[in-house]
């Protein structure tokens, strides 16, 4: 009777640290989705936007958080001047700035030339093939 009370307590024991490492392995791979799903697209983020406050310059077009469309006048450490009409400039924070519309516009501009110069190189092949 005895042996058998052993045996079975044994094999509990086993069983629980088995379970043990089945937690253990879900919390890591918990960890990793909140990882891959929440940390690091929000740090891409904020390095894009980062990157798109230290890149803008007097005489950029950009839009705030709340809405504002303006034009940069004047740029110091944490604050910008944002002409909003002929005359009318008001002070912003910088971190408030979520587009550049004249990057924008730059970069709208580079891809329809380079999607008018890739057509022109497809009429001149079909040419060439008459």
């Amino acid at each position: 009777m005895v042996s058998e009370a052993f045996a079975m307590a044994g094999n509990a024991a086993g069983a629980q640290q088995q379970a043990g490492y089945e937690s253990i392995i879900m919390l890591l791979l918990m960890v990793a989705v909140f990882y891959f799903l929440l940390i690091r697209p929000q740090q891409k983020r904020a390095k894009q936007h980062k990157e798109l406050i230290d890149a803008l310059k007097v005489g950029d077009q950009v839009i705030t958080a709340g809405g504002l469309h303006g034009k940069v006048a004047g740029l110091q450490e944490e604050v910008i001047a944002l002409e909003v009409a002929s005359g009318v400039k008001i002070k912003i924070d910088r971190a408030s700035i979520v587009r550049n519309e004249t990057a924008a516009l730059q970069r709208k501009k580079e891809q329809e030339k380079q999607e008018a110069e890739k057509e022109k190189e497809k009429q001149e092949k079909e040419n060439a093939k008459k």
